[in-house]
C-alpha cells in the first residue's frame, strides 16, 4: 500500500508544478493593413558644430528661427584652450548651437532649456536657437 501511496503522491506532485500559474497575454491581432508611417523627426539639429562649421542650412530650419539667425555671428569656433578644456573633461567636443523642436524643450525659472545626448544643456537665446551652456568651456 505504501508503494503505491507514494507514486500517487509522485504522480500529484509532478502534475501540480506543470501548471503555469501565470495566464497567458491574448495577442490582439489588428485586421487594417500596414500603412508605411514616416520616420520620426529627429529631435535636435545641430546648426553649428564645436569647430564653426554650418551644419544646418538656413532653409531646413522654421521660418521664424531662419529670419532672425545670423549665420556670419553665430559661426565661432572654440578657442583651442576651450577645445582642449572640452575634450580633457568630456572626451568630445559637443555642438556649439542647436535647434530643438519646441515639444522637446524644458522650462525653468531662469529660461528654456534642454539636454543634449544626457550630458549638455543649452540655453534659448532671442533668435531661438540653443546655445551650449558657458560653464562648459569658460
Amino acid at each position: 500500500m505504501k508503494p503505491i501511496s507514494l507514486v500517487l503522491a509522485l504522480i500529484l506532485l509532478l502534475q501540480a508544478c506543470s501548471h503555469r500559474t501565470v495566464p497567458i497575454k491574448a495577442v490582439t491581432r489588428s485586421t487594417s493593413p500596414v500603412s508605411p508611417t514616416a520616420p520620426p523627426a529627429p529631435v535636435a539639429f545641430i546648426v553649428v558644430d564645436g569647430m564653426g562649421n554650418i551644419r544646418t542650412p538656413k532653409t531646413k530650419l522654421p521660418p521664424t528661427i531662419a529670419r532672425q539667425v545670423n549665420y556670419t555671428i553665430i559661426a565661432r569656433a572654440f578657442t583651442p584652450n576651450q577645445r582642449k578644456n572640452l575634450i580633457y573633461r568630456f572626451n568630445t567636443i559637443p555642438p556649439k548651437i542647436i535647434y530643438v523642436a519646441p515639444e522637446y524643450t524644458q522650462h525653468s525659472l531662469k529660461g528654456t532649456y534642454c539636454i543634449y545626448k544626457k550630458k549638455f544643456w543649452y540655453w534659448q537665446h532671442s533668435d531661438g536657437l540653443f546655445y551650449l551652456d558657458e560653464t562648459y568651456y569658460r
